[in-house]
């Protein structure tokens, strides 16, 4: 599996010949990739409506590689008529085959302008990622573990809209995946976050989870 950062709560994920995008703000500050320089796409996920988390950039992705756009139903009826031809409206709960790759939609505690604030629990061939969009921590983190297992966990740490780094560390130990990155921080002033910080605190409490703090455009490897 290859993540790739790409600012604030972007991400590309490479598995074998496929690409998933998930909250694609390409049009953000820190984003180092443009929508008219992304050549392949295949799976694209919309985690909420707010501007920061790529809605428009997604539409735009999946009329010019084909890819299925992936959110909740309100979302997802609002892109097909946008003209996305291949949408998925899923609900919480619910899940998805495309092809060799399981997406599955769970709540999140945020808001939001249409439908519900959501993450998403994408079994990949290569790995298990959860992506909790933009949330402040809650108990049923756990149940991801014990449902899903993931390997890779995205967490925000930039408190205002998000959970901060306490909270971000407490939903470390909930979720136990195996790899954590820290994400929507930083990208402006009011959620100015440390990411050493977050690392430093998750290394004193769980041995076993490796954090990467990564910057905008940087990826890594990661073997399951």
């Amino acid at each position: 599996m290859r993540v790739t950062y790409l600012g604030h709560a972007s991400f590309k994920i490479d598995c074998g010949e496929s690409v998933v995008f998930i909250d694609p703000w390409l049009n953000g500050p820190t984003s180092p990739l443009k929508v008219d320089e992304v050549e392949k796409a295949d799976i694209v996920m919309v985690t909420h409506d707010h501007g920061d988390h790529g809605y428009t950039e997604a539409i735009e992705i999946c009329k010019k590689t084909g890819a299925y756009f992936v959110a909740i139903n309100e979302l997802g009826l609002q892109a097909q008529s946008a003209g996305v031809k291949n949408v998925h409206t899923l609900n919480i709960g619910g899940s998805v085959d495309i092809v060799d790759i399981r997406v599955t939609l769970v709540h999140a505690f945020h808001s939001c302008g249409m439908g519900a604030p959501t993450g998403f629990i994408v079994k990949l061939p290569c790995g298990i990622v959860y992506h909790p969009g933009d949330t402040g921590v809650f108990s049923d983190m756990a149940l991801w573990h014990r449902l899903y297992k993931p390997d890779v966990y995205f967490t925000p740490i930039g408190s205002y809209y998000t959970q901060d780094v306490a909270q971000a560390v407490l939903s470390v130990e909930l979720v136990k995946p195996k790899v954590v990155i820290p994400m929507h921080y930083d990208t402006f002033p009011v959620i100015s976050a440390d990411p050493e910080e977050f690392k430093h605190q998750v290394n004193e409490t769980m041995k076993d989870v490796r954090v990467e703090n990564m910057k905008p455009g940087e990826s890594i490897e990661l073997k399951f």
